[in-house]
């Protein structure tokens, strides 16, 4: 099965780190991973979004001529997914809904920490659009911006801890981790608040294996 993981956002450091968490989760599968160098550095809000879709669309005819069998948009706030989806030759998938469904079947609500305030708009229309309004208990911003999140640090982790604590207040029992840049940081997290972190890149990777099927 060969994977293949674009990163809508032009930042080549994340994909890296994006492909390292693909293959740690599904080390069976042939994971590819592209950046979208035509995309901006990172994709905080509906307009960076909007800017990055142009560029997935055009990496979809190297895709198909790759014989890639699934297709994972590697950014939180599924970038472009339904225009990707009908476009591409094969199953398409974002992060942030493999994480949500997943972390619905958990049980009890969940809550999704992201990076922006920019980017709760978008997140929240995606709750919806997938059908767990009921079982989210809301989107909540970090305040740190994507890089930010993706170069980690003690303060980094600090700050995503009191927003998950937050998260756990408004009654969430698990968290989805609402950035592609999250992903090194879900044991740590976890360790520290005790409550379940869902990853959407490692999931993606079991969902679109369990799709194949």
């Amino acid at each position: 099965m060969r994977l293949l993981y674009i990163n809508p956002n032009a930042t080549v450091a994340m994909t890296n780190s994006i492909m390292a968490t693909a293959r740690a989760a599904a080390p069976e599968t042939e994971i590819l991973g592209w950046t979208n160098h035509d995309g901006p550095p990172a994709i905080q809000g509906a307009a960076d979004g909007e800017a990055a879709v142009v560029g997935l669309l055009g990496m979809l005819p190297r895709a198909k001529a790759e014989q890639v069998d699934a297709i994972v948009i590697a950014c939180f706030d599924d970038t472009g997914l339904d225009r990707v989806r009908h476009a591409a030759h094969c199953p398409v998938i974002g992060i942030g809904q493999a994480a949500m469904s997943v972390a619905a079947l958990h049980g009890g609500a969940f809550g999704i920490v992201t990076t922006l305030d920019v980017s709760v708009p978008v997140i929240a229309a995606n709750v919806d659009a997938y059908g767990h309004n009921a079982a989210c208990a809301g989107v909540f911003a970090s305040g740190l911006p994507v890089l930010a999140v993706e170069a980690g640090g003690t303060a980094v982790e600090d700050q995503l801890v009191s927003t998950i604590a937050t998260a756990q207040s408004a009654g969430a029992k698990a968290v989805v981790l609402g950035c592609a840049g999250m992903s090194g940081l879900k044991t740590a997290l976890e360790t520290r608040t005790g409550l379940p972190c869902i990853d959407g890149v490692a999931t993606s990777a079991v969902v679109a294996r369990a799709m194949l099927l």
